[in-house]
């Protein structure tokens, strides 16, 4: 009698892996998937298969993942076109399934194959992926595991340079004001890195398309929603005051419809955009060359900047002194503009 049926299955090889995932996505197409129970078979299947990567890349928390055998695993993902496959299949994968796949997506793209980051190499050829990801902000099921994916790629900088060149960029300004809270926050902190994390990229990105990023920029400053007005002009400070982006902030504290936006702020309801607007709008009126057109907005509304100003407090905290000097310095400057 054979008692060979106890053995232990053996392991996939990292080959057998790639081809399992790959057939088992390939699978959800099939007509059959129409059916419930085939469907839901195809699901289990795919999550099995996820589980079986996510062990591979990872360990079974006994061993140590093997680094050959991660290497030939990612090879194979690439050669076969899974990668394709993972993130056009995301919207119909369960929960468990997407997890393991958030989980896979950064060791995945981290992986170098003879020197080259084999993941990162097959996106670059196949961009429409990252447009894919970008879109299923639309898609609130799905937005916070696509979200991760995206914040993965953006941290390789040809991929974050073609975010910010393509079309669906434009869409950020939409999703960070989506009313699902959650999603609308992912997005932005989507949004920040793609322009904090290269900032030589950023720049150039800036410098190419400045009117029509500050126009949408605007609107984000403008914006009814408190969160998202707090957010911008944050986000707008470290941008302006990256050491690339000397040559746009010269340009954005030459333009009035840009101090109007400053000035509006500084007379919000809360406190905290009153500061974060003055740190921007100090820069307006401490520019030695400030063109004329500044010099009698400034001037007309000497009084009432005055009044605001001496009224702007931190509260408690080491800042205190800092502003202070801050603001003496900005309201003499302001008290002897004349034009």
């Amino acid at each position: 009698m054979s008692f060979s049926f106890f053995k232990a299955l053996r392991p996939k090889t990292p080959q057998e892996v790639a081809r399992s995932i790959k057939e088992s996505l390939m699978a959800l197409d099939t007509k059959t998937v129409v059916e419930v129970k085939a469907l839901e078979k195809a699901l289990e299947e795919v999550e099995k298969n996820f589980a079986a990567m996510r062990t591979l890349l990872s360990g079974d928390g006994e061993s140590e993942p093997n680094l050959e055998q991660i290497s030939q695993l990612v090879e194979e993902i690439c050669r076969e076109d899974v990668l394709t496959l993972l993130i056009h299949k995301l919207p119909i994968l369960g929960w468990e399934a997407r997890k393991d796949l958030v989980h896979c997506w950064s060791i995945l793209l981290k992986q170098k194959v003879e020197s080259n980051y084999c993941c990162v190499e097959y996106i670059e050829q196949h961009f429409e992926l990252l447009d894919f990801l970008v879109v299923c902000y639309d898609n609130k099921e799905i937005a916070l595991s696509t979200g991760i994916m995206l914040r993965d790629c953006i941290k390789f900088p040809t991929l974050a340079q073609y975010i910010l060149e393509s079309a669906s960029f434009v869409l950020f300004f939409k999703f960070v004001e989506l009313p699902n809270f959650d999603v609308a926050s992912d997005a932005f902190s989507t949004f920040k890195d793609l322009l904090t994390k290269h900032a030589n990229v950023v720049s150039e990105f800036l410098n190419a398309h400045y009117d029509e990023f500050f126009d949408l920029y605007e609107k984000l400053l403008m914006s009814p929603n408190y969160v998202t007005r707090r957010q911008s002009l944050k986000l707008l400070s470290e941008i302006l005051l990256e050491s690339p982006n000397t040559q746009i902030m010269r340009r954005y504290i030459l333009e009035v419809r840009y101090l109007k936006v400053m000035m509006t702020l500084l007379r919000d309801s809360s406190k905290n955009i009153q500061l974060s607007a003055f740190h921007i709008f100090k820069v307006f009126v401490a520019n030695p060359n400030k063109p004329r057109e500044v010099k009698i907005i400034l001037a007309k509304n000497k009084e009432k900047l005055l009044e605001l100003l001496q009224n702007l407090s931190p509260g408690k905290g080491s800042e205190d002194e800092e502003l202070e000097e801050e603001k003496e310095f900005i309201m003499k400057e302001i008290g002897k503009i004349s034009v």
